[in-house]
């Protein structure tokens, strides 16, 4: 039997999501996202609409499809149907992938024209300046660091000001 979840986002707080102006050459991650629980199924559809809200440059159709490490979530729906909100009207069904050799934190939504955006997902219990960072960290234009790298923890543990706020040797 197939696993579905559908989710009602009336009342949803917006997504904690940030993406970088363009992907640069070797550039690795578009950006990043903080999810404030590990139920795909209350998540994933404020960030389908957030990423179609956002409209990459070019007409790419809709998102028809995330791919997750499974690790990462809590279930492990195969489809997720999404109800527009703000104005929008149309439903829709995403397909999910799960995969236990993505690498941890790593979220691909893939376009119905085959474009796709890369996200570091920042696990839900990070301390909010931490994930902050990390997020800014990974919508850098031209970022390179891998997503096991640009982990919340290692953002706060490497690069963290504990009283000035912002990361070290990294540019405004």
């Amino acid at each position: 039997m197939e696993r579905r979840a559908s989710s009602d986002l009336s009342s949803s707080p917006a997504p904690r999501l940030l993406l970088g102006s363009a992907r640069a050459p070797g550039t690795l991650l578009d950006g990043g996202w903080w999810p404030r629980s590990a139920d795909p199924a209350a998540e994933l559809p404020g960030l389908v609409l957030a990423l179609q809200g956002h409209k990459p440059p070019g007409d790419h159709g809709p998102v028809t499809h995330i791919m997750l490490r499974a690790s990462d979530w809590d279930g492990r729906p195969r489809r997720l149907r999404v109800e527009g909100v703000e104005g929008l009207t149309d439903t829709r069904v995403v397909r999910l992938s799960w995969f236990d050799t993505l690498p941890a934190g790593l979220l691909t939504a893939i376009y119905a024209d085959g474009h796709r955006v890369d996200l570091l997902t920042v696990p839900p219990d990070t301390e909010e300046n931490a994930a902050r960072a990390a997020m800014k960290q990974a919508a850098r234009t031209g970022e390179h660091t891998q997503t096991p790298d640009t982990s919340a923890e290692t953002a706060q543990e490497s690069g963290w000001e504990s009283e000035g706020g912002r990361l070290r040797d990294q540019e405004e």
